[in-house]
Protein backbone atom coordinates (compact mmCIF):
# COMPACT_ATOMS: atom_id res chain seq x y z
CA UNK A 1 0.00 0.00 0.00
CA UNK A 2 1.49 3.72 -0.69
CA UNK A 3 2.61 5.75 1.91
CA UNK A 4 -0.47 8.20 1.14
CA UNK A 5 -2.93 6.02 2.21
CA UNK A 6 -0.84 4.50 5.35
CA UNK A 7 -1.08 7.91 6.23
CA UNK A 8 -4.69 8.46 5.94
CA UNK A 9 -5.99 5.62 7.65
CA UNK A 10 -3.88 5.91 10.63
CA UNK A 11 -5.14 9.99 10.66
CA UNK A 12 -8.22 8.34 10.55
CA UNK A 13 -8.06 6.43 14.00
CA UNK A 14 -6.84 9.89 15.66
CA UNK A 15 -9.60 11.00 15.05
CA UNK A 16 -11.20 11.46 18.84
CA UNK A 17 -7.86 13.19 20.43
CA UNK A 18 -8.55 16.54 20.22
CA UNK A 19 -4.97 18.09 19.85
CA UNK A 20 -3.37 18.29 16.24
CA UNK A 21 -0.43 17.47 17.21
CA UNK A 22 -1.52 13.79 19.05
CA UNK A 23 -3.44 12.90 15.76
CA UNK A 24 0.00 13.95 13.83
CA UNK A 25 2.16 11.27 16.22
CA UNK A 26 -0.39 8.95 15.24
CA UNK A 27 -0.24 9.28 11.35
CA UNK A 28 3.76 9.28 11.50
CA UNK A 29 3.13 5.84 13.58
CA UNK A 30 1.31 4.33 11.09
CA UNK A 31 4.34 5.53 8.57
CA UNK A 32 6.72 4.52 11.05
CA UNK A 33 7.04 1.11 9.49
CA UNK A 34 8.66 2.48 6.08
CA UNK A 35 11.50 4.02 7.76
CA UNK A 36 13.46 0.72 6.34
CA UNK A 37 12.48 1.40 3.01
CA UNK A 38 15.36 4.20 3.83
CA UNK A 39 17.50 1.29 2.50
CA UNK A 40 16.95 2.09 -0.94
CA UNK A 41 19.42 4.89 -0.55
CA UNK A 42 21.92 2.21 -0.33
CA UNK A 43 20.53 0.76 -3.87
CA UNK A 44 18.40 -2.21 -4.48
CA UNK A 45 19.79 -5.54 -2.94
CA UNK A 46 19.89 -3.21 0.29
CA UNK A 47 16.18 -2.59 0.15
CA UNK A 48 15.34 -5.98 -1.69
CA UNK A 49 17.07 -7.49 1.83
CA UNK A 50 16.48 -5.06 4.59
CA UNK A 51 12.83 -3.54 3.41
CA UNK A 52 9.79 -5.72 5.93
CA UNK A 53 12.94 -6.51 8.07
CA UNK A 54 14.38 -4.09 9.84
CA UNK A 55 11.25 -1.63 11.28
CA UNK A 56 8.10 -3.94 10.52
CA UNK A 57 8.12 -5.90 13.75
CA UNK A 58 7.44 -5.44 17.50
CA UNK A 59 11.05 -3.66 18.16
CA UNK A 60 9.65 -1.21 15.53
CA UNK A 61 6.43 -0.80 17.11
CA UNK A 62 7.44 -0.02 20.59
CA UNK A 63 9.83 2.44 19.85
CA UNK A 64 7.18 3.62 17.47
CA UNK A 65 4.81 4.19 20.51
CA UNK A 66 7.31 5.10 22.84
CA UNK A 67 8.71 8.08 21.01
CA UNK A 68 5.25 8.99 20.10
CA UNK A 69 4.07 8.80 23.81
CA UNK A 70 6.59 11.09 25.14
CA UNK A 71 5.80 13.82 22.71
CA UNK A 72 2.10 13.44 23.47
CA UNK A 73 -0.37 15.55 25.05
CA UNK A 74 -2.47 12.65 25.52
CA UNK A 75 0.34 10.16 25.94
CA UNK A 76 -1.65 6.83 26.73
CA UNK A 77 -4.22 7.36 24.26
CA UNK A 78 -1.20 8.00 21.91
CA UNK A 79 0.27 5.02 22.50
CA UNK A 80 -2.64 2.57 22.22
CA UNK A 81 -3.28 4.19 18.99
CA UNK A 82 0.40 4.51 17.68
CA UNK A 83 0.50 0.98 18.44
CA UNK A 84 -2.78 0.83 16.68
CA UNK A 85 -1.81 2.70 13.63
CA UNK A 86 1.47 1.01 13.26
CA UNK A 87 -0.02 -2.71 13.34
CA UNK A 88 -2.42 -1.96 10.83
CA UNK A 89 0.21 -0.83 8.49
CA UNK A 90 1.62 -4.10 8.58
CA UNK A 91 -1.90 -5.39 7.98
CA UNK A 92 -2.01 -4.01 5.01
CA UNK A 93 1.49 -4.70 3.78
CA UNK A 94 0.33 -8.12 4.48
CA UNK A 95 -2.32 -7.77 2.47
CA UNK A 96 -1.66 -5.10 -0.56
CA UNK A 97 2.53 -5.27 -1.22
CA UNK A 98 2.38 -8.34 -3.39
CA UNK A 99 3.02 -11.66 -3.61
CA UNK A 100 6.78 -12.63 -2.35
CA UNK A 101 7.10 -9.46 0.43
CA UNK A 102 6.95 -11.62 3.83
CA UNK A 103 7.62 -8.99 6.69
CA UNK A 104 9.80 -10.72 10.21
CA UNK A 105 7.65 -9.63 12.88
CA UNK A 106 9.58 -11.05 15.46
CA UNK A 107 12.99 -9.64 13.68
CA UNK A 108 15.57 -9.99 15.41
CA UNK A 109 14.86 -12.59 17.74
CA UNK A 110 13.32 -14.64 14.88
CA UNK A 111 13.58 -14.94 11.35
CA UNK A 112 10.09 -16.73 10.96
CA UNK A 113 9.06 -15.11 8.22
CA UNK A 114 4.90 -13.57 8.15
CA UNK A 115 2.97 -13.85 4.74
CA UNK A 116 -0.68 -14.27 3.21
CA UNK A 117 -0.82 -16.64 0.56
CA UNK A 118 -3.70 -14.23 -0.95
CA UNK A 119 -1.37 -10.86 -1.54
CA UNK A 120 -2.30 -8.41 -3.81
CA UNK A 121 -0.01 -6.17 -5.76
CA UNK A 122 0.47 -2.89 -5.11
CA UNK A 123 -0.51 -1.75 -8.30
CA UNK A 124 -4.07 -3.24 -7.75
CA UNK A 125 -7.50 -2.21 -7.65
CA UNK A 126 -8.13 -3.65 -4.12
CA UNK A 127 -5.14 -0.70 -2.94
CA UNK A 128 -7.23 1.76 -5.83
CA UNK A 129 -10.28 1.18 -3.79
CA UNK A 130 -9.12 1.40 -0.33
CA UNK A 131 -7.23 4.80 -1.21
CA UNK A 132 -9.74 5.94 -2.87
CA UNK A 133 -11.92 5.13 0.37
CA UNK A 134 -9.78 6.34 2.50
CA UNK A 135 -9.26 9.67 1.12
CA UNK A 136 -12.71 10.05 0.45
CA UNK A 137 -13.79 9.79 4.40
CA UNK A 138 -10.93 11.90 4.95
CA UNK A 139 -12.35 14.49 3.37
CA UNK A 140 -15.84 14.03 4.84
CA UNK A 141 -14.54 14.86 8.44
CA UNK A 142 -14.42 18.42 7.50
CA UNK A 143 -18.08 18.37 7.74
CA UNK A 144 -17.97 16.36 10.75
CA UNK A 145 -14.76 17.35 12.89
CA UNK A 146 -13.59 20.39 10.93
CA UNK A 147 -10.78 19.09 9.69
CA UNK A 148 -8.73 16.78 7.16
CA UNK A 149 -5.51 15.26 7.01
CA UNK A 150 -4.25 17.90 4.78
CA UNK A 151 -3.55 19.24 8.57
CA UNK A 152 -0.66 16.80 8.63
CA UNK A 153 1.12 18.87 5.94
CA UNK A 154 -0.30 22.70 7.25
CA UNK A 155 -3.09 23.88 9.49
CA UNK A 156 -3.33 26.84 7.56
CA UNK A 157 -3.72 24.87 4.00
CA UNK A 158 -6.32 22.40 6.18
CA UNK A 159 -8.61 25.51 7.22
CA UNK A 160 -8.97 26.42 3.84
CA UNK A 161 -9.99 22.98 2.58
CA UNK A 162 -12.50 22.41 5.29
CA UNK A 163 -13.99 25.84 4.75
CA UNK A 164 -13.94 24.97 0.58
CA UNK A 165 -16.02 21.68 1.71
CA UNK A 166 -18.24 23.17 4.17
CA UNK A 167 -19.36 25.88 1.74
CA UNK A 168 -20.03 23.53 -1.23
CA UNK A 169 -21.71 20.83 0.78
CA UNK A 170 -22.76 22.54 3.88
CA UNK A 171 -23.95 26.08 2.05
CA UNK A 172 -21.77 27.82 5.21
CA UNK A 173 -20.13 31.05 3.96
CA UNK A 174 -22.64 31.24 1.11
CA UNK A 175 -25.28 34.53 1.03
CA UNK A 176 -28.13 34.43 2.10
CA UNK A 177 -31.02 34.30 -0.61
Amino acid sequence: MNPIVHAELSWLMAQRLEARRDRVLVACAGLAPDLDGLSILGGGELYARYHHLLFHGYVGALVTAAVCAALARRKLAVAALALGAFHLHLLCDLAGSGPGWPLWYFWPTSLREWYWDGQWDLASWQNSVIGLGATLVCLACALRYRRTAVELLSARWDTEVVRTLRARFLGEGRPSA
